[in-house]
């Protein structure tokens, strides 16, 4: 081991997994990279260690097959290091109507989105206590802070489940050294779009709704490091979820409706 710190990233191949990455890098971090494509992994690596003097290891992974968490911190300490950050990023979305899809497709949905954040955070937490130190960082979405429409009915869902869950770890891990964030981006420009067939009605968004992917890279680690719980980022994000919490129920889900065109499996995701 060279004393540096480990930072590891899930769904690093691209968009602001990929970010985290390099801005953990250029921070000084180690960085250990997973996701189902290695070649991507692997030009990431190539990358970094090209701009920053650190560690890259690459571990392909599909986080929805069995056991995956366990061979991937297996595969960590066969290599002798121990993961001081972890950036639950991996995510993706099921697109159709609820009952149109089947049970298999989102309960993967549900291991990625929801199950392996929280066994990872489970699984590496114990060392980070031990060591008074420890980073988590879990991205979640604005689309878990305000009422859902109809299309991809777990999304949301799973996105809540995230940030209540970083809350009440923050909440238990307070003054031991280790912070716990749910970041929540709103549209933002990376690969999400087009792997889950979305870009079109996105590219109706107008630009000032866009983030970059560094740009809430950025936001995110700092939050972290000032142990904040949750932290939405853009001013136009904190804008929008700050008047859903402050009107009724019944009007924000309409609001939420209208925003989105509430067609039948139409409906997108923002992040």
């Amino acid at each position: 081991m060279n004393g540096r710190r480990l930072v590891l990233v899930t769904g690093a191949s691209a968009g602001i997994g990929a970010a985290f990455a390099r801005r953990y890098a250029q921070q000084g971090w180690d960085v250990a990279l997973t996701a189902r494509r290695t070649a991507r992994l692997q030009e990431l690596a190539a990358s970094i260690r090209q701009k920053s003097v650190v560690e890259t290891f690459c571990y392909e992974a599909d986080l929805a097959a069995p056991g995956a968490v366990d061979g991937l911190l297996a595969a960590i300490a066969r290599d002798r290091r121990q993961v001081d950050g972890l950036v639950n990023n991996a995510g993706y979305a099921v697109e159709g109507s609820y009952a149109d899809t089947t049970w298999e497709q989102q309960a993967a949905f549900l291991q990625v989105m929801v199950t392996v954040p929280c066994e990872l955070a489970h699984k590496v937490l114990p060392g980070m206590l031990e060591r008074r130190f420890g980073r988590i960082l879990n991205v979640a979405s604005v689309s878990g802070l305000v009422p859902p429409a109809s299309g991809f009915t777990l999304y949301a869902a799973s996105k809540a489940a995230l940030i209540r869950f970083s809350q009440g770890l923050n909440a238990e891990c307070a003054g031991t050294g280790v912070h716990v964030t749910a970041s929540c981006p709103g549209l933002t420009r990376s690969e999400f779009h087009e792997v889950n067939g979305t870009s079109g009605r996105a590219a109706n968004a107008p630009e000032w709704l866009w983030q970059s992917a560094e740009q809430v890279v950025e936001e995110s680690l700092a939050a972290n490091e000032r142990d904040q719980p949750v932290v939405v980022t853009g001013l136009h994000n904190k804008g929008v979820t700050s008047v859903f919490r402050l009107i009724p129920e019944p009007i924000a889900e309409r609001l939420a409706r209208l925003q989105a065109g509430d067609r039948k499996g139409n409906d997108r995701p923002g992040a």
